[in-house]
């Protein structure tokens, strides 16, 4: 990889982090979630105008995705009500490639080599141990990071699919965008009957710098799948986890014991094993 998308792919990586900090540090993460909407749509306006529409055939995978990444927000919102960043990042991002591997396995006959079964082992070990120990995450907490792993794994098959279909990749994302936070913003209505935004108060300018930084860290790294290869991309993507860990513990105030480093670098590396298996 190139020295620039390198930077992007680490840019990306602590923005998803950033964002989602962000998120676990709301006292109401559902509207702060979808307040963080708000942002990432009028980030997408102009190019959703500016760009030609998606063909036909890649609507349907758009709607498909829209539903399936509201319904991973909320359950990541009621996630980190019973649990720490540090918990639930590593087992949501950790499992996307583990929950990957295994359904290419069990569906397609995707065959796993010894680099893969490794990473599988690496995630796997790191999850369950996570439920262990001192300061173990209840079983709600990684009941709810698995499933939400499992709709972020779907999502991004349903994507991966439509916007090979759409003709403009850009274009694509932006309408994931406006699709996903018109969706977010109805079923927020329909579960809270009205919202309420103070645009100066803190968390109104948290919500949406967190949102700007969902945007940003989507378009670096479709900025960086332009011009290099996936698994490499995937790999780094995954430090992430390690760096939820430290602004866990640097600005949430979350102990960060040794147990819980190994923990997210088990998880980190069996990330990487798998991308560079695929």
């Amino acid at each position: 990889m190139r020295p620039t998308a390198i930077a992007l792919t680490l840019l990306a990586a602590v923005l998803h982090a950033t964002w989602n900090a962000l998120l676990r540090s709301s006292s109401d993460r559902l509207w702060s979630v979808t307040a963080m909407s708000f942002a990432t749509s009028l980030a997408a306006l102009p190019f959703a105008l500016l760009l030609p529409l998606p063909l036909t055939p890649s609507w349907s995978y758009l709607a498909i995705s829209a539903v399936l990444q509201v319904a991973y927000i909320i359950l990541l919102a009621h996630a980190y009500r019973s649990g720490e960043l540090a918990q639930v990042y590593p087992v949501v991002r950790g499992s996307v490639p583990l929950l990957v591997t295994i359904g290419g396995l069990v569906f397609a006959g995707q065959r796993v080599g010894p680099a893969g079964l490794l990473g599988i082992a690496l995630i796997s070990l790191g999850i369950v141990s996570l439920a262990f120990g001192r300061m173990r995450a209840q079983a709600t907490t990684l009941a709810l990071g698995l499933l939400t792993a499992l709709l972020v794994a779907s999502y991004v098959t349903a994507d991966g699919i439509g916007v090979r279909l759409s003709g403009n990749p850009q274009s694509y994302a932006a309408w994931i965008f406006l699709m996903y936070g018109a969706l977010l913003t109805v079923t927020f209505l329909l579960l809270r009957g009205g919202m309420t935004m103070r645009p100066r108060a803190s968390e109104t300018v948290k919500a949406m710098a967190g949102g700007f930084m969902s945007f940003a860290s989507y378009g670096s790294i479709i900025a960086v799948l332009a011009v290099s290869k996936l698994g490499p991309v995937s790999a780094l993507r995954e430090t992430s986890i390690v760096f939820a860990a430290l602004i866990g513990h640097f600005l949430l105030g979350e102990r960060l014991t040794r147990r819980r480093i190994l923990v997210c670098l088990a998880i980190t590396l069996g990330a990487v094993c798998i991308a560079f298996a695929a």
